[in-house]
């Protein structure tokens, strides 16, 4: 696969009036024997794409639950190649297009040019660096395209509409829109920043919108879809993954009320 999967996804969204569903799950869990079983059964859920993240030992941009299963997939054997071996696999067995999802150090600490490459080897669609500002983003950028696939880069609440206009100009796959301030994790109320902050991107530019961060439930992606082009959910269905007798099963069903939520009477037979 490659950017233009992505490309393809959201245009076909907007042209059937819906939102796409972009669950997030950690590489290794919630064994790394079920780590491919868990996307398959969130494809067969409703889930459009998804974001594969490969665990690392500092994730800052994380709260408690992303954390906690970065370790867990880490003591459990997994490790940059196995998170590239399992992206591939996740690609194979769901034919969705799927993100890499790492932070800066692992990148560059690789290199760009390398770290991208194994993705587009591995049939990553596009790449989500979690910790990478504007200002560093042009050699990942750079390496993304000669690999042909995508760069995610954020925009929060606090970003400014100068620097939102400078996003847009390095042409993302799509804007990553931090819904709520604060490290990733579930809320149990949501603020106006979501909306607020879309309306001002949208204002910018036309560049597929995607929203994560604080959004968990049903109910909280049904109130943003309208406003995007995609929503991410990730620690609520981190959390089934942790602690769930039966994970893969609740996973499914948690993704199935969200994929439902998201983009309702138009996932009958998905």
């Amino acid at each position: 696969m490659s950017r233009k999967d992505l490309d393809r996804l959201f245009a076909t969204v907007r042209a059937e009036g819906r939102t796409a569903f972009l669950p997030f799950m950690t590489a290794g869990l919630p064994t790394p024997e079920q780590t491919v079983d868990t996307f398959v059964a969130m494809a067969e859920a409703g889930a459009d794409a998804f974001e594969v993240g490969i665990p690392y030992s500092d994730p800052l941009m994380d709260g408690p639950t992303i954390q906690l299963a970065s370790a867990k997939a880490i003591e459990h054997g997994m490790n940059l190649r196995g998170g590239f071996e399992t992206l591939g696999r996740v690609v194979e067995a769901t034919g969705r297009p799927s993100l890499a999802m790492s932070y800066a150090n692992p990148v560059f600490r690789l290199g760009p040019d390398e770290f991208a490459g194994r993705a587009a080897d591995a049939g990553a669609s596009g790449l989500i660096v979690a910790d990478l500002p504007l200002e560093e983003a042009s050699p990942v950028m750079e390496a993304t395209e000669r690999a042909g696939i995508g760069l995610v880069l954020f925009a929060a609440p606090t970003t400014q509409d100068e620097r939102l206009t400078l996003i847009a100009a390095e042409a993302p796959v799509f804007i990553y829109g931090v819904a709520e301030m604060g490290v990733t994790g579930e809320r149990e109320e949501t603020s106006h920043h979501p909306r607020t902050l879309a309306t001002r991107i949208r204002a910018i530019t036309d560049t597929p919108l995607v929203m994560g961060v604080g959004i968990g439930t049903p109910e909280q992606a049904a109130a943003l879809a309208p406003y995007v082009d995609g929503v991410i959910v990730g620690s609520a269905l981190v959390r089934r993954a942790l602690y769930s007798d039966d994970p893969v099963s609740e996973i499914a069903v948690a993704a199935r009320h969200l994929a439902e939520a998201i983009s309702p009477g138009l996932r009958t037979g998905s």
